[in-house]
């Protein structure tokens, strides 16, 4: 029996397929597109998850369970529309946050940035200087005001990244390193602003999907 398990974000979704001889099968989606596949979840997570159809399981606990061989640590998963991390000390949980109320910590508003300046997020070059951006309105506000001055829009939300970089540190309580997931680890830019502020290393896209494996292995087997 073929098993599949879903992180339903809201632009992007990310599917495991795990194959009876333990082969496994990485990929991600659109979001909008998942109304046009026709599998059975084992188990899903994420905000666009159909969960009367599937066994739906909390997004912090599938970080969690993403992140088991992690022993020590702050684990943060950062993707469009939340974000939410986790601590470990010697293999047992010491604390979490989860902030889905302000954009300036989310993945939307730089979506939304490149689209409207027509900006690759590949020609993006880490900047040391930071908007501050504690609210997302007022950091756009700062670029446009930037942008109409003069400034090259590459420049404007290089700056807005950083900002973004320096919240996600302070939100996971400034610790020295930082494990991250999620759709920002493909994102060159806003990971070596990051750096700027402490050390950083990178799970991938795919970290909730591989902790919705181990449940389902915890569970029934």
């Amino acid at each position: 029996m073929t098993l599949y398990f879903l992180d339903a974000g809201t632009t992007f979704s990310k599917i495991l397929e795990v194959k009876d001889d333990g082969e496994k099968k990485y990929s991600v989606i659109k979001t909008s597109e998942l109304k046009n596949l026709e599998i059975n979840f084992n188990y899903s997570t994420g905000h666009s998850s159909n969960k009367s159809k599937t066994n739906y399981e909390n997004e912090v606990v599938a970080l969690s369970y993403g992140v088991k061989h992690l022993k020590n640590g702050v684990i943060l998963d950062l993707g469009s529309r939340d974000a939410k991390w986790v601590q470990f000390n010697e293999g047992n949980f010491k604390d979490m946050d989860w902030n889905t109320n302000c954009a300036s910590a989310t993945g939307a508003t730089i979506e939304m940035l490149l689209k409207f300046y027509g900006v690759d997020v590949q020609n993006l070059v880490p900047n040391k200087e930071k908007y501050p951006v504690t609210c997302g309105i007022f950091g756009l506000e700062k670029i446009m005001d930037d942008v109409s001055s003069g400034i090259n829009p590459e420049v404007a939300i290089s700056k807005f990244i950083t900002g973004v970089a320096f919240n996600a540190y302070n939100f996971t309580k400034r610790p020295n390193k930082i494990y991250l997931s999620g759709g920002f680890c493909e994102n060159n830019c806003f990971v070596e602003a990051l750096k700027f502020f402490t050390e950083v290393e990178t799970l991938g896209r795919f970290v909730l999907v591989e902790g919705l494996y181990n449940i389902y292995l915890e569970k029934f087997e």
